[in-house]
């Protein structure tokens, strides 16, 4: 354990942020998880729904620095080319 005041408060903020990022990246994981269940579905408009509610989850965990902006665009185009695939 530290023993330094600055090196606890560290340990705190740290703990807090890192709570902060796994749950960010569960809502992301959940969002990106209904949109290909939508997909397996095959129900076009569920899966035009929950994409559009899955990139602004994704954008906003960048936007946070949760994810890197290019994992994040990364991601994006997956979700975008399998839902525009449905036909």
């Amino acid at each position: 354990m530290a023993n330094i005041k600055s090196a606890k408060k560290r340990i705190l903020v740290n703990r807090t942020r890192a709570a902060r990022n796994k749950s960010t990246r569960s809502a992301v994981k959940t969002s990106i998880k209904k949109v290909y269940a939508a997909i397996d579905q095959k129900d076009k408009e569920a899966a035009g729904a929950a994409l559009q509610a899955a990139v602004s989850t994704i954008s906003k965990a960048a936007s946070k620095g949760v994810y890197h902006k290019n994992t994040s665009s990364r991601k994006i185009s997956r979700l975008t080319k399998a839902v525009n695939a449905l036909d």
